[in-house]
């Protein structure tokens, strides 16, 4: 719990640093870029295809046409605008972490490394091939888990606790993955994995829970579809900042396991080689004197005697 309070308090204070605040710029303006691009392109095709796909169900007209007899005539306007943000979220919240992880995460472990451990060795225990096969393996896992989940959305709950655990899944996933790849090898990659699984998983519910936070924004954006645009941007920032945190979060506690971990396999290592050294003196003969000459009488022979 120590160890996770710090590294949190740690990742909050890098989150201030000048260099952290210029890197969540650039996946701001790529994704944004793509948004903006793909809204201005598809959107109103986008909207098109679910209004006609929301108006093939009786149900939901029945509901719509209820809703507008208790007043809310605009509802049938904005319900297939609302869906459509709703659905965006999932695609918007994988793309910004994968933008982070790419674009973010190895600077700003190299600047939690150069701080805080300018003397843990890297051993290149991956590549940045294996990251990326690695992060959209996770991803596309986490887009099917989403997927098959999403009827049980439509228990109250459920919905409140399902997408944050499936997104802290995927954070814990990837982030640890790229705070070691560099410093670790794959064998310690996969011990730190090993015992401190339930801490990373902890921190990566706890981000996804942070990173539930911008859908305020999306709730704006929905009853204001004419805000989108402006709101849009300001969501993707605020998960980008969310995922940079978790990011340097990862990186503090997975870099401090690894240097206590190197500290803790050294140890048994120094204790043999001491032991080893203790029993090769014990062992090691010792050179006998002459017989029938006194101790160190041996040492003497061959020197001329005194002058009487």
């Amino acid at each position: 719990m120590n160890k996770l309070l710090d590294s949190f308090w740690r990742a909050v204070m890098y989150c201030l640093h000048p260099r952290v605040i210029a890197l969540s710029f650039l996946p701001l303006i790529i994704m944004v870029a793509i948004s903006l691009g793909l809204g201005y392109f598809y959107w109103e095709d986008a909207v098109a295809l679910v209004r006609v796909n929301l108006e093939s169900y009786e149900l939901v007209n029945t509901m719509v046409r209820w809703l507008e007899g208790l007043g809310l005539s605009s509802l049938r306007l904005v319900l297939a605008p609302a869906l459509l943000l709703f659905l965006a979220i999932p695609v918007i919240v994988m793309a910004s972490l994968l933008f982070v992880a790419v674009l973010m995460t190895p600077a700003m472990v190299a600047l939690v490394a150069e701080r805080r451990f300018p003397q843990l060795e890297r051993k290149k225990g991956g590549s940045l091939l294996a990251s990326l096969f690695w992060s959209f393996g996770s991803t596309l896992l986490a887009a099917i888990a989403l997927v098959v989940s999403i009827p049980l959305w439509l228990v109250p709950p459920l919905i409140l606790v399902l997408p944050p655990l499936i997104w802290g899944w995927l954070t814990y996933r990837v982030m640890s993955y790229d705070a070691l790849v560099d410093h670790a090898s794959a064998e310690e990659r996969r011990q730190i994995f090993k015992e401190h699984r339930a801490s990373l998983l902890g921190i990566g519910v706890l981000s996804g829970y942070l990173g539930a936070a911008p859908s305020l924004i999306w709730a704006s954006g929905a009853m204001f579809v004419a805000m989108a645009p402006l709101l849009v941007p300001v969501a993707i920032w605020i998960y980008t900042l969310v995922f940079a945190f978790s990011s340097l979060w990862f990186a503090h506690y997975t870099l401090t396991a690894l240097e206590q971990l190197r500290k803790k396999n050294s140890t048994p290592a120094l204790d043999s080689l001491a032991q080893e050294a203790i029993k090769s003196i014990a062992t090691e003969p010792v050179p006998e004197a002459s017989s029938g000459a006194a101790p160190g009488v041996g040492a003497l022979d061959g020197l001329p005697d005194a002058p009487r």
